[in-house]
This record gives structure tokens, sequence and C-alpha cells, in this order.
């Protein structure tokens, strides 16, 4: 008797969790509808646009070299042992160039920025929610999911490509430095082998898909802060699931990318 109570109990409590994670997912998609609603409609806040950009981008660049740095050099250390004993060390900066461009790149700097902006996000807009200043920027006449929140998500969505860059290459500049002192490879050598195995193809699905990384990191940091319950507890909450569901939704954006983009190249 008492086997068979656990039992239902365990099957309502994983109907409940099942219920609430489509609740949830719909939740999402009605904030991302109301986000494509709201930005087309004056009034436009360029200057808290600005001030998000900058805040999101200029603090999170010197995380985002360093990082990018560390991959450079771990990569190369790693698989440079392997390349020599196939004999092609040569083939070195071509190897680096397009897993750094194509995938680590992307992906490494949008976990990172989803770890540092969507938990930023996630505990300012839900100290904001529970300190019941949202409710008063309403009473005043303002507009606050436009201010608060569009601006995030634009933010992020026009930042995160750019971090991605910059981490790219200096992902690359730590790479070439290996190769430098262990391969006697100069720097105009490697970059020039690492831009000519770069293509057209390898660029764009990069850039495109860094664009909805950075979508998905303001939107879920901003649905989770705009959402947040429970008093300042739920702060903290917040800002943890935050991470945690931007860190799933960028892998399943990453293999719909990947999916899409080798279609692309079979035709």
């Amino acid at each position: 008797m008492a086997d068979s109570t656990k039992t239902v109990f365990a099957k309502s409590k994983l109907v409940g969790r099942i219920k609430q994670f489509f609740i949830q997912i719909g939740e999402l998609s009605y904030f991302a509808g109301r986000f494509f609603k709201e930005i087309f409609t004056a009034p436009f806040e360029f200057k808290e646009l600005l001030r998000q950009c900058y805040q999101m981008g200029n603090r999170s660049l010197v995380l985002v070299c360093m990082t990018g740095f560390i991959i450079g050099l771990v990569l190369t250390l790693q698989s440079r042992p392997t390349m020599i004993q196939f004999g092609a060390v040569s083939m070195m900066p071509n190897m680096v160039g397009i897993s750094i461009v194509r995938e680590i790149g992307p992906v490494i700097t949008a976990l990172i920025c989803a770890g540092r902006i969507a938990s930023g996000i996630g505990a300012e807009l839900g100290s904001m929610k529970v300190t019941e200043q949202i409710d008063a920027m309403e009473v005043s006449g303002t507009n606050p999911f436009k201010y608060l929140v569009v601006t995030r998500i634009l933010a992020t969505t026009l930042m995160i490509p750019i971090l991605v860059v910059f981490g790219d290459l200096i992902a690359l500049f730590g790479s070439a430095l290996v190769e430098n002192l262990k391969g006697q490879v100069s720097f105009q050598l490697y970059f020039n082998t690492v831009f000519d195995a770069l293509s057209f193809g390898d660029l764009v699905p990069a850039t495109i898909k860094s664009f909805f990384f950075g979508f998905v990191i303001g939107l879920v940091g901003c649905f989770k802060g705009f959402n947040s319950k429970k008093g300042t507890a739920g702060v903290g909450i917040a800002a943890n699931t935050a991470v945690v569901m931007a860190s799933l939704l960028l892998f399943v954006v990453d293999f719909i990318a990947v999916f899409i983009s080798d279609i692309f190249y079979e035709l």
C-alpha cells in the first residue's frame, strides 16, 4: 500500500513538473511576442539602449577576451601533439581557426555572457519587481516593459556578436602565440593561413547565430527578472534560473543553427 502511494505521488509530481515546463514555455513565448510588438511602437528609448549596450559590452569585454585567450592556448597545446603524430602540424592554423570561428568562439562567449549578463538582468529586474519599482513606473505613466525589457534584449542582441568577434580574435592570437613559441611560426604566416582557410560560409552562420544567442540571453534574463516572485528570495531564484535556462536554450539554438547550416552545405 505504501509503495503504491509513493508511485502515485511520484507520477503526480512528474506530471506537475511537465505541466509547469510547458506553462513556462508558453509564458516565455508570450513574453517574446510582447517584445516584438513593443519594439516597433513609440516612444523609443535610445539613451537607455545605448547605456545598456555600454554596460553589457564594456563590462563583459575583459572577461570574454581572457576566456578567448585561454581557449586559444589550451586548444592549440592539446591538439599540437596529435597533429605532430599524424604529420599534419602545418594544418594547425586551419584547424584551430575554423574550430574557433565556426563553433567554439560563439558558444563559449555566449555561455560566459549568459552567466554574467543573464544573471545580472534577472537579479536587477527581480529586485525592482519585489521592491515594487516596476509597479511605480506603471503608475507614473512609464511603460516599464519598453524601458526595462526591450532595451536590454536589444542590447544583448547587438553586443553578443561584437563580443564574439573580440573573443575569436583573442583566441586566435593565443593560438598563434603557442605556434610562434613551439613551432617558430610567425604571426603573419599564422593569420594568413587562418584567413585563407576561412570562407564566407564559415563566417555568416557563426555571425547570424551570435545574434540569436544574444536575443536568448536577454530574453531569458528579462523574463525571469520581470516575473520574479516570493519576495527577496525570488531575486536569487530569478538570477539562478536565468543562467540555467539561458544556457540550455543556447545549446538548443546552436543545434538548430548547425543543423540548418549543414543542410545548406549539402546543397
